[in-house]
């Protein structure tokens, strides 16, 4: 995952500036070791990386673990150089859609013979496929996150709009919004927010790309596809926001929402908390309502893009089998319960024995009923490189959002697609 996770809305910050110290995966005198782990700013919550050390140190007699905490910002090139290194930290924390990249490397400790004691079998079915490679598990989920329609209760009361359960009713409420007050903007959705385009196509049963024999081809000129971008261009065509920049250009939840005027959007936990912060430093009181993104039909929410991370062990580390007993405990039920209770459900656990009931009314509320429906990118090497800018899936909606045939748009993509989901 490519940003910081923040817990829900109303609900305990997680605490991060875990304490780094020491030389990492040196021996000291006397037989000592020290574990080290990396994990990424904002993940690791002190109370409980502090309580699981305790434990574990206590367990393992002799054993230090000494957490470092990371910054997103270039961590691939790091982990990269890392993982080629005589002495790598020993366990690492990994975003989800890069796992495979680092895999097929030869950099990860296979962990194939321990799902049993990894407690595989229960595992989000959503989070899982991250975490394997061609028949073999090379990480543990260990959390995710999903989008939410964030709204303004003030605005849909107003248009006596309520939170709808399916695509038609979501809809409605947007034209019962537009009508009611030509200075609202039903819901600001720019043209590239390719995250939420995903849970459409992953709905029509399409994907961004499929397997062909031992290659992969770009999936977007096909008829799911279609279906898919034509829903979101008519979401889209209920906003105002540009047609070629995504979510962050300009940043939705602190830069276009704490203007006010938006009755909707569509974000992540940490946005959410962006938002009511910037609102609330700006001398107003944000009054936010939460549902997951409708589904096709009203029996189920529509499919969402899992963020999150994986933990993995290096393959060159010189703590092997302890380092595979840490991850083990820190992702077990025990210690996930324990994660989710630190972060007050703003993130899902990897099984659902391990969810914690979330406040009645919060974001992590309506987050959790999506967690069902979460899916990822396709799971192979190649995919960061289809991420790489100008992102061919990005340009594809902006020029179906403009005019240009979904068929042609989508052709056109998929033959950069295919070139770069491809290339090792």
């Amino acid at each position: 995952m490519k940003r910081k996770l923040a817990a829900a809305i109303g609900v305990v910050a997680m605490m991060t500036g875990v304490v780094a110290c020491g030389s990492g995966d040196d021996q000291a005198a006397g037989g000592k070791k020290t574990l080290t782990v990396w994990v990424m700013d904002g993940s690791a919550p002190q109370e409980w990386v502090e309580e699981l050390n305790k434990e574990f140190e206590a367990e393992h007699k002799g054993v230090t673990v000494e957490i470092k905490e990371q910054q997103w910002n270039g961590i691939q090139e790091k982990i990269t150089t890392a993982l080629s290194e005589d002495a790598p930290p020993d366990v690492i924390e990994l975003g989800n859609t890069h796992t495979a990249g680092y895999a097929v490397t030869g950099g990860l400790a296979d962990l194939t013979d321990m799902k049993d004691e990894l407690n595989y079998a229960n595992w989000n079915k959503g989070m899982l496929p991250s975490a394997e490679l061609d028949g073999k598990l090379y990480a543990a989920p260990w959390y995710a996150a999903n989008r939410v329609v964030v709204y303004d209760k003030k605005i849909y009361e107003k248009a006596g709009v309520k939170p709808p359960a399916n695509r038609e009713e979501w809809i409605e409420g947007l034209e019962k919004i537009r009508k009611s007050d030509k200075g609202v903007q039903p819901i600001y959705l720019p043209g590239q927010s390719w995250y939420v385009f995903a849970g459409f196509l992953w709905d029509e049963g399409g994907d961004f790309a499929v397997k062909d024999g031992d290659q992969w081809k770009g999936a977007l000129a096909t008829p799911e596809a279609e279906k898919a971008i034509s829903f979101y261009k008519e979401l889209q065509s209920f906003s105002t926001a540009p047609k070629d920049t995504d979510e962050a250009s300009p940043q939705q939840s602190t830069d276009v929402v704490p203007k006010g005027k938006v009755a909707s959007w569509i974000g992540l936990g940490w946005e959410a908390a962006g938002a009511v912060e910037a609102i609330e430093k700006a001398g107003g009181k944000a009054d936010f309502g939460y549902f997951p993104i409708p589904g096709k039909t009203s029996d189920k929410p529509g499919s969402v893009f899992f963020g999150g991370s994986n933990l993995a062990v290096s393959e060159r580390s010189q703590n092997k089998e302890l380092a595979q007993e840490w991850l083990k405990a820190a992702t077990s039920e025990k210690w996930m319960k324990k994660y989710a209770e630190a972060t007050a459900g703003g993130l899902l656990p990897n099984t659902q024995a391990a969810q914690v009931q979330p406040e009645a009314g919060s974001f992590a509320e309506a987050m959790v009923k999506a967690s069902g429906v979460g899916n990822i990118t396709p799971v192979t090497p190649g995919w960061a490189n289809v991420e790489t800018e100008p992102n061919p899936i990005k340009e594809y909606m902006t020029k179906v959002l403009k005019g240009t045939d979904p068929a042609t748009a989508g052709k056109e993509a998929d033959q950069v697609i295919s070139e770069r989901i491809n290339k090792s």
